[in-house]
């Protein structure tokens, strides 16, 4: 199932993509896509709801906007460097332990909402990353335990401002947690959708220019792996967004380094998981 949410920003409500790419309102289920909805069996009660009521559901225009797949999550934790090629591009080390920071949920925004450089931005950079979903409350997980906990996966831009991110003292948070800094979407796929989300292809463009072109085969921790070391530390709580890094191939990395300004448009996708678009527009005070 591909759990969608739709409509203006700040007022999405539920929808369904189907296998035919076609979008359904869910709303008559009465149930947003939140802590709740996933801690509660909430995939396998909609699941059963539809098979009464979908051919009520009205169908969503594709004219829609497209939100955020899941209501604001109480965390979004990313894990750097976990693409062995990432790590050499960037000069550093491969991690003996995953690399853990936050991005705050501020910046979450649609799949294809704008990217606006923040003020001052110098180096504003592109990652295609694949997200997965908790859907069951997770603490000290043994590894082989850890995709009980799973509910699905979303793919992720995270987006960062290098200059705010490494040159600047403290820690990375300031350089991933901008407005609209975390586009995801378009769809959360459940568990079930993807046979192994550790062997996927994932991709980016900037203007049709291909720049990033990997697989998820090449990461240095896993998701079990991930899960139950993440939840050593920290209580992860259903709708928790957790960020598997980014392959290389991002603007930092590169001999002649690229960042992202105005008009440029940012295009990813990962195998199963949709493709979303994303244009650069400069800050602006409202």
């Amino acid at each position: 199932m591909k759990l969608i949410r739709f409509g203006q920003a700040g007022k999405e409500q539920p929808g369904i993509q189907l296998e035919d790419g076609k979008r359904i309102d869910v709303t008559a289920f009465g149930e947003d896509y939140n802590e709740d909805f996933f801690g509660n069996g909430g995939v396998d009660r909609l699941r059963a709801w539809l098979r009464v009521n979908k051919a009520n559901c009205p169908e969503i225009s594709t004219e829609v906007r497209l939100g955020p797949p899941l209501v604001r999550p109480s965390k979004l934790i990313c894990v750097g460097l976990n693409y062995a090629k990432h790590a050499e591009e960037s000069g550093m080390d491969i991690p003996k332990e995953p690399v853990l920071f936050f991005k705050a949920t501020s910046a979450i925004v649609g799949p294809n909402d704008d990217l606006i450089i923040p003020k001052d931005s110098k180096k504003t950079d592109w990652e295609v990353e694949l997200a997965f979903v908790i859907g069951k409350k997770a603490s000290y997980v043994a590894k082989e335990d850890a995709m009980d906990h799973v509910a699905g996966y979303v793919l992720h831009n995270d987006y960062s401002e290098r200059e705010f991110q490494i040159e600047r003292s403290g820690q990375w948070v300031k350089g991933k947690s901008c407005d609209t800094f975390a586009p995801l979407g378009p769809f959360i796929a459940t568990k079930d959708e993807i046979a192994n989300a550790n062997n996927l292809h994932l991709w980016l463009k900037l203007n049709g220019q291909m720049m990033q072109d990997s697989s998820t085969s090449d990461f240095v921790f896993d998701i079990p792996t991930l899960v139950s070391y993440i939840s050593g530390f920290m209580t992860l709580l259903p709708g928790d967004v957790i960020s598997t890094g980014t392959p290389f191939g991002v603007g930092m990395g590169l001999k002649s380094q690229r960042y992202l300004r105005p008009g440029d448009e940012v295009e990813l996708g990962i195998e199963g998981l949709g493709v979303s678009k994303q244009t650069a527009k400069a800050y602006q005070k409202v």
